[in-house]
Order: structure tokens, then sequence, then C-alpha cells
């Protein structure tokens, strides 16, 4: 069956997540969005998992569901398609050491099964790093160890490293990652099976990266806010349940690819200095030090891949697997209303369209455009833009988020047909 799974989340319990960000906000969400597997997050934080043993239920498949469904309250008025919303064991950790006076940080994702094997994995970490400090702990462990820590003991857990372009705690990361994943990961390199490519990145910028050719593909949201659920996800066609799942990760069968961010949106897709709003795209040429404080640029991903990129683009798309583009649906009528995506006139339009609709990902891939023209014609035309990656941009960097819009301002300021019909 075919079914969106999103496999990178956390709890409030982690570093600059929401104070809402629990079970219950996600679970809604996830109904708002579209999304049938979640990722719970944070398994290793010792409150979290109490919590995640407490309020979840296994539901025969490796996946778990809440015991109590929570009343929708996230966004009031929306009458989301109902069913069930499933949750899969996970956390992040975070690899912090140092090779030959070079110090390596590096973010990676863990997956299990049932909660024996998480506590186990749990048991294991705890002699590397305080687990109830964060909910994604600082281990003081080499990535390839790590690896060898999960497979020796959990042979049902998975393990891929997360968001590999992040200039910041990553594998490939300009700032602390390695030159290669053979260099961070050593005699296991062999064992990795996919990589979450980051919020910046693509599989398409990923294909120009030969060493990544065996890997499946990963996107998620990494949400620190449950309504940032879905920023990415993974598209499957097998059995819903955890061995299934991971089995198409490994072997490319009943994985159908990924709806992806657009990576100019992400935080850290070109060069720059935020502090002194100075931004270099990768084929602009520039010095490696801000012109204005003169302190060194963050190298962005988009130039990163150019650093390891052992093919061209062209070359690249011959080998890409499937993907589309999404943008979160608030921005979207944010653009054609004219207000912020976070005021209540923009949520009112939100709601209303869900309740139409069904879910977020109906509405920004599945539902025919002429239906969509139908309730609302600037919307289709975004939507219909969207799908044919028609956009406008201005690119994130160095933390600060980019922006895609999809029409020029004159196009909503003179067309009549174009008002706005709620």
């Amino acid at each position: 069956m075919f079914f969106i799974a999103d496999l990178h989340t956390h709890s409030h319990y982690a570093a600059a997540t929401s104070k809402f960000l629990c079970l219950e906000t996600m679970h809604q969400w996830a109904l708002i969005k579209g999304i049938d597997v979640v990722s719970t997050g944070d398994f290793t934080h010792p409150a979290w998992i109490k919590e995640l043993e407490e309020k979840l239920r296994p539901a025969g498949n490796g996946f778990f569901t809440l015991r109590q469904e929570p009343e929708l309250t996230v966004l009031p008025g929306a009458k989301p398609q109902g069913r069930t919303i499933y949750f899969c064991l996970s956390t992040e950790v975070s690899c912090e050491y140092v090779i030959n006076g070079k110090q390596y940080k590096n973010h990676h994702l863990i997956y299990a099964p049932d909660f024996e094997t998480a506590r186990s994995i749990n048991k294991a970490l705890a002699g590397y790093g305080d687990l109830s400090s964060d909910g994604r702990p600082t281990l003081l462990l080499p990535a390839h160890e790590l690896l060898k820590i999960v497979l020796d003991i959990a042979p049902r857990a998975f393990f891929v490293p997360a968001h590999i372009w992040t200039p910041w705690f990553s594998t490939l990361g300009s700032k602390n990652g390695h030159a290669s994943l053979q260099d961070c990961f050593k005699d296991v390199t062999n064992e990795l099976f996919a990589v979450e490519t980051s919020l910046s990145a693509d599989p398409l910028m990923c294909r120009r990266y030969a060493e990544l050719d065996r890997l499946t593909l990963l996107s998620n949201s990494d949400a620190h806010s449950a309504h940032k659920l879905g920023r990415e996800v993974n598209l499957l066609d097998t059995d819903l349940g955890y061995e299934a799942m991971f089995n198409a990760f490994k072997t490319k069968q009943g994985f159908s690819g990924t709806w992806e961010y657009y990576p100019q949106r992400g935080k850290y897709f070109n060069d720059g200095h935020r502090n002194c709003k100075v931004s270099f795209g990768a084929g602009e040429a520039h010095s490696a030090d801000c012109p204005v404080c003169q302190k060194l640029l963050t190298v962005g991903v988009a130039h990163r891949v150019e650093q390891l990129a052992n093919r061209s683009e062209q070359e690249a798309a011959g080998k890409v697997q499937p993907f589309r583009y999404v943008l979160p649906l608030p921005e979207i009528f944010a653009e054609i209303a004219g207000f912020s995506e976070s005021s209540l006139k923009v949520a009112a339009l939100y709601a209303k369209a869900i309740s139409h609709f069904g879910t977020e990902f109906n509405i920004l891939h599945q539902a025919p455009i002429q239906d969509i023209q139908r309730y609302h014609h600037p919307l289709s035309v975004a939507v219909d833009r969207l799908r044919q990656d028609k956009k406008h941009f201005t690119a994130g960097y160095d933390g600060a988020h980019g922006r895609i819009w999809f029409f020029d301002k004159a196009e909503l300021n003179t067309k009549p047909e174009q008002t706005l019909l709620f």
C-alpha cells in the first residue's frame, strides 16, 4: 500500500524545540498534512521514553499508535481526512570527537522496532554522554564506533546519517564534517544503506557525488515544532510496517521517492554571513572571508556539493531517484492573501482548504488542478506552478531561511479573477 513517512522529528525535551511538541500535536498535524508514519524522536531521553511507553501501544507491525487519540485543536475549523497515524521509535544523537587534531561533529538517526531494543540502545550509549541533558544527546564517540554499537547490540535497529550536507553537525558538512563517507565510517561504511539529504539539498544535488549512488536518499522534516511536520517526506508502496519500510529503503523496492522542501528555502543553501547580510551563490566568485567583517563565511550546501561533486548536473539527472517539491500550504496562502503565514486570516484559509480536500498533501500533489481551480483560482495557479517547479526564490544562507514565491506582485494586484473568494 502507498503511505507517507516523516522519520526525523523531536520532542519538547530537545534543544530549540517548541514546548508544545508532543505525541498529541504530532498526531494532529500528521492528520492535517497527510502523513501516515511519524517518528517519535528522542527515545534516548529518559523522561521522553517513559512518556512514549505510557502513551503508545504496539500496532503489531513494528509501529505504534496512541492509546488515546486527541481531539483536533491545533487548527480550529479544520476537518482533515480521518485515518490511523502510526509512530516509529527513533532518536537523533550527536557524535563529537577529534581525529589527528581535527574536531568532528555529526548527527545520526537511530530507529527501533520496540521498547526493549530502544532501552538496550540507551543502556549502551549512556556511557558516552548524559542522555538526560538533551533530547538529542551529545556522545563523545566517533561515528563509526556508534554504528558498530548499534549493529552489535540491536540487529533490528537501523542507522541513518542525518542531514549529511548541513554545514554544522553533519557527516559531509563544510564546518566540521568529513571529506567522504569512507573517512567518517571507515570499516563499516558498507553497512550504510541510506542517508538523509538535509533541507538545503535535494536528490539531484546529492547524485552529483558518486559515493552516494548505492544509498537511498531519505528526506524528513527534522521538525522542531509540530506544524513543521511534512516539510520533507518519504513515499513508500509496500506493506505498512517497520520491517517492510526499512527493507524498501535497503533494496529500493517499494521506495517511491521523496517530496522535497525547496533547497533554496533551507537555511544553508548559499555561502554567507547572516550578521552582515552577505550571501553568495555557489557559482559566484568570492573570498572565503566576509567582505564586511572579514570573518570566515559559512560555506553553504550548494558550494559544499560543488567541492565534492564528481559529475555534472546533467550526468546526475540520469541517476536521480524520483522526487518532487513541496512548500507548506500556509506559505502559499500567505503570498496570495498578503498576510503573514501565522496570521488568523491565513489560518482560516488553510483550515477551510483542509476541510475541503482532506489533507495538505492532497492539495499540493494529488488533487486535479481543475478541482483546485473550481475551489480557488489563485491557489490552483500556485499549486500548478509548484508542481512544474516554476518559482521565484531568494536563497537561504548561514542560518537565515530563504523565500519561495510563485506570483509577481502585479498578478495578484491586477487580475480580478484572482481575488480571494472566501
